[in-house]
């Protein structure tokens, strides 16, 4: 930390930056993907860290699209037309 240019910032701020929350920054400084300095009981992290760091979107990935390729010839549409529905047999 020579530079006197090295912006330090709190993992509050880091969160806002990156549009999570202050434990998710906790854990990606565990996992050890973020390098963080420990100043007391409170971590501090450089701003020129945050650029090497790639966080994906959070959630479930979308389903892929289905296109007339991918589609299966003779595929229903998950009908049975050999069983009536709501009658047994």
């Amino acid at each position: 930390m020579g530079k006197q240019t090295d912006k330090l910032l709190s993992t509050a701020e880091v969160a806002a930056h990156l549009g999570v929350t202050r434990q998710r920054v906790l854990e990606l400084i565990g996992e050890e993907r973020l390098s963080a300095l420990k100043v007391g009981r409170a971590y501090v992290v450089r701003a020129d860290d945050l650029s090497s760091l790639s966080i994906g979107k959070a959630g479930r990935p979308p389903k892929p699209t289905e296109t007339p390729a991918t589609r299966q010839a003779g595929a229903s549409n998950g009908a049975s037309t050999s069983r009536k529905k709501g009658g047994k047999k």
